[in-house]
């Protein structure tokens, strides 16, 4: 497993809508894994494929959310690690939430986005088997942020505010 190389706007490949993938061969399971490893060291908690330069229909997520106990003390939630092929959002509910998103292919940039609270994906797995994933809060944002990537979206485009995050509030944005 290699890391691989984020690219940043302006490059192409983020504008562009990418192609679905119909071949799970070596080379898709490689790329998963490489991407998987590329998130997780930047740190990041999704990455679409264009962010890594290649204009295909795959992303790779993973969140978990965190609790807090009786203390006050927050409890790191165990996370879940979804790789899918061809994600498309199957459904949503009518309710929107604001939240500030960031993006590793943006960097030095934050903004305000309004997405669905809760939706549903559906796609393929790595094996090209079905998926579904019921999602809802920050996983269900993650999940619209990095689908919006697949077709060429980037959070600016939707983002009612953007502005560069104090030094203090980069920690508290996902």
């Amino acid at each position: 497993m290699a890391l691989r190389k984020i690219v940043t706007l302006p490059d192409p490949v983020l504008r562009k809508k990418a192609r679905p993938i119909n071949k799970f061969d070596k080379d898709l399971q490689t790329l998963i894994d490489d991407m998987v490893d590329t998130m997780r060291e930047a740190p990041g908690v999704g990455l679409a494929a264009p962010q890594v330069g290649i204009s295909e229909r795959l992303i790779v997520v993973e969140y978990g959310e965190d609790t807090e106990d009786e203390n006050g003390e927050i409890i790191e939630g165990p996370k879940r690690l979804f790789a899918m092929i061809n994600p498309e959002i199957v459904k949503t509910s009518t309710e929107t939430e604001l939240g500030v998103e960031g993006c590793l292919s943006i960097p030095g940039l934050v903004g305000e986005v309004e997405r669905f609270s809760t939706i549903q994906v559906k796609g393929l797995n790595r094996r090209g088997q079905p998926m579904k994933v019921k999602a809802e809060g920050w996983l269900a944002r993650i999940f619209q942020h990095e689908i919006d990537h697949i077709n060429g979206v980037v959070f600016p485009d939707r983002a009612t505010k953007v502005w560069k995050p104090e030094p203090e509030e980069e920690e508290e944005i996902v």
